[in-house]
């Protein structure tokens, strides 16, 4: 009997053994990983009414689904259209969604309700990605399309922060007057679509709602208007629309009241480096505004200190940042030398001392020699070529042949724009919707041009 122990000792370690050898291939003993994530979105089970119901007069959806669902944001990602007056309450619970619709049904009209990517699981947030509920309280159901892009004009970019507006047989004051009847958002390439439209005649635009109030109300906001209306059937062509502003947005930062420094002191507006580019103007900037400056006590010498000849100097809008322009020598050695009584700010500041400003010019060699050639590029819409990067225009160039080529472009890497300049003045023109004229357009070119210095950067461009 004292064997027992001795057996039930001996299958123990024995089933210990076996279990360490079974397990050796996954590295260690452990507890079940509880199966792989749930990746499937909800799955629409029933609806009162049903999808696609016709004749419906009722005021209440009821849409039911086979798990627990959550909804993000509903005011904001659910769009309903016809597009109703007084906002619907939207609502969840366990399995179901719940619309109710506050505004009277219009008679034989296709209403859509669009929650995009708004319904989603409780569990894992797994959306059901475009979900259009769709119901009509005619005896059919609308089925007609219309399509479209909302291009930047200024860049030829896209914004999917914009959302498109369509008007039924509206007249052109009414997007600055009403809401519209229907709205679309925008995909991430500015495509957007209309979906259970009726066949008629709509004005489309496109905006950039700041204020969220659906209408055209400020010089501010991005805007785009198609130049007619457009005829919805069973084929209707996709519309384009091209957004500008009349006003910048920042307008109004100038006039934000400045506190002074109590010490006047300059930089070199550049990147601070003392090599001047040959293009460019000299500049200084201060970090007060000027009250005045003389121009006389300002003297430019070159390495023989002898005195530079230039242009008078300027002061910018702000009267923080003078300028003078010059033509430069490459890898001359300047001064610029400094009197305190020079400057004096809007606080009757003057410099601390009398300073002498030490730089050279570049040479050639500090540039990258660019050959770009067109293909597809039509000459009569006087198109200009023009080097940017993030929102500033660096270089800007009027093409007047399909070759184009320039040694002394600074070192970089480039955004290639390409602007039509249809009044041929030089410069982005915006449009203006209370005079029905469209912007000027541009076209960005996809790839980035990355300019080398002493190297010759060419490229083939195809538009």
């Amino acid at each position: 009997m004292r064997s027992t122990p001795i057996l039930f000792t001996i299958f123990i370690v024995s089933l210990l053994y076996v279990l360490a050898v079974g397990n050796a291939g996954c590295g260690q003993i452990g507890m079940p990983t509880g199966g792989p994530k749930d990746s499937i979105p909800p799955r629409l089970t029933s609806a009162s009414p049903k999808l696609n119901s016709t004749n419906v007069s009722g005021n209440k959806i009821t849409l039911n689904f086979n798990e627990y669902v959550d909804l993000k944001d509903p005011q904001t990602n659910v769009l309903i259209s016809p597009l109703p007056k007084k906002q619907p309450a939207i609502d969840f619970k366990l399995r179901t969604v719940t619309v109710k619709l506050k505004d009277t049904l219009l008679p034989n009209t296709t209403y859509s309700i669009n929650f995009g990517d708004a319904i989603v699981d409780n569990n894992e947030g797994n959306p059901l990605k475009n979900f259009v509920y769709v119901f009509s309280t005619g005896n059919q159901i609308d089925s007609f399309t219309l399509s479209g892009k909302v291009i930047i004009a200024e860049t030829g970019k896209t914004d999917s922060t914009m959302i498109a507006l369509l008007y039924r047989n509206a007249d052109d004051s009414a997007v600055q007057k009403r809401k519209p009847d229907y709205v679309a958002k925008l995909n991430g390439d500015g495509s957007f679509t209309f979906i259970n439209l009726p066949a008629g005649r709509f004005n489309v635009y496109a905006l950039k709602d700041g204020d969220g109030g659906k209408n055209y109300n400020s010089k501010k906001e991005m805007f785009a208007f198609a130049d007619a209306a457009v005829t919805v059937s069973e084929k209707t062509d996709p519309v384009v629309l091209y957004a500008s502003a009349l006003e910048k947005e920042n307008a109004a930062a100038k006039n934000v009241k400045r506190v002074l420094n109590k010490k006047l002191q300059y930089s070199l507006t550049a990147t601070g480096s003392p090599a001047q580019d040959l293009l460019s103007p000299f500049e200084l900037q201060f970090n007060n505004p000027l009250k005045k400056f003389d121009g006389a006590a300002l003297v430019l010498r070159d390495t023989n200190y002898k005195p530079v000849q230039a242009s008078a100097w300027t002061i910018d809008s702000t009267r923080t940042k003078i300028s003078l322009a010059v033509t430069w020598q490459e890898a001359m050695q300047y001064r610029l030398i400094m009197d305190t009584l020079a400057i004096t700010d809007s606080a009757n500041n003057r410099l601390a001392k009398a300073d002498t400003i030490r730089f050279f010019a570049k040479q050639q060699s500090d540039y990258g020699n660019v050959v770009l050639r067109f293909s597809n590029l039509d000459l009569g819409k006087h198109p200009v070529l023009q080097f940017v990067q993030g929102d500033d225009i660096k270089n800007s160039y009027p093409l007047t042949t399909l070759e184009w080529s320039n040694k002394l472009i600074n070192p970089g890497e480039y955004e290639i724009r390409i602007l039509f300049d249809s009044n041929n003045n030089g410069k982005w023109d915006t449009g203006d919707y209370s005079k029905k004229l469209q912007p000027e357009k541009a076209i960005t070119l996809k790839e980035k041009l990355s300019i080398r210095a002493n190297w010759d950067n060419e490229r083939d461009i195809k538009l």
